[in-house]
């Protein structure tokens, strides 16, 4: 073989191997459980890390994770996986996100979004990283027609108190307050932000109307004062929907989902 056929030949093998390489999929890491919702519904196709709670009760995409590996949020397990994008709600400490970044790694966090176009912008800010900009549009459609079906048709709103199970309400400037416009209710919680609800305040003024989250969770604050039996009795009859805590843990798309259970319970 002629050295001139040798070199071609080796430039080949070279370029090939170049192209396997850029070929690869795109290797993505997540932090939280809500990243892996992100990363379950964005990026798919991806060679995914999934953090430990992926397939929790309480995870909105838990039948989607089965078969994805799950590593802890640690550098080393992160240099052994060796991700192109991270993302995360609130998972990882500050030094390994810094570790990250100084390696080149694209670390995209999801915003504490209180709104429903806050989740949209999410939805763009995980999407873009991703490369996956038009399955980002597709599930800001898909959430938006969720919202129409949640959308009352009648002018008539109607009042209720969202508690948890463990006695918290929810105000102005949350999520459970934009799910709860959404599906065509009036907020009694006033005061802004996540307060907790007293047995005697449900006895002396029951609400015409309650929204339980997180009731669905059996083993959580099973003592907690939003299973008292008092606030039992008085929401007897008077549950406008009950959404499970898997559509509540993250500043996602599915918040459409709730606000259409309530509706769809109305």
């Amino acid at each position: 073989m002629s050295l001139r056929r040798a070199a071609l030949l080796a430039t080949g093998a070279m370029l090939a191997s170049a192209g396997v390489a850029e070929a690869r999929p795109l290797r993505v890491m997540s932090l939280d459980q809500c990243g892996d919702q992100y990363a379950l519904a964005l990026a798919p196709d991806a060679t995914l890390a999934l953090s430990p709670r992926a397939d929790d009760p309480d995870s909105w995409l838990r039948a989607e994770a089965w078969g994805h590996r799950r590593i802890r949020p640690t550098l080393e397990a992160a240099l052994t996986f060796r991700p192109d994008v991270v993302v995360r709600y609130w998972g990882g400490e500050p030094r390994l996100l810094a570790a990250l970044e100084a390696r080149g790694v694209r670390v995209v966090t999801i915003a504490d979004a209180q709104t429903m176009d806050g989740i949209r912008g999410n939805i763009r800010s995980v999407a873009e990283p991703l490369g996956e900009n038009d399955r980002g549009r597709m599930l800001i459609d898909a959430m938006d027609a969720r919202l129409a079906e949640a959308r009352p048709r009648s002018p008539v709103r109607r009042s209720a108190l969202y508690l948890t199970a463990g006695g918290f309400t929810a105000g102005k400037g949350t999520l459970i307050d934009a799910i709860l416009t959404a599906a065509g209710y009036i907020n009694l919680t006033i005061a802004p932000g996540f307060a907790p609800v007293s047995v005697e305040r449900v006895a002396l003024s029951p609400p015409s109307r309650f929204v339980l989250g997180f009731f669905d969770q059996i083993r959580a604050d099973w003592r907690g004062p939003g299973r008292h039996p008092v606030v039992r009795k008085a929401a007897d009859g008077r549950v406008a929907g009950r959404l499970p805590a898997a559509a509540l843990t993250c500043p996602a798309w599915f918040a459409a989902n709730a606000a259409a259970m309530l509706k769809a319970g109305s």
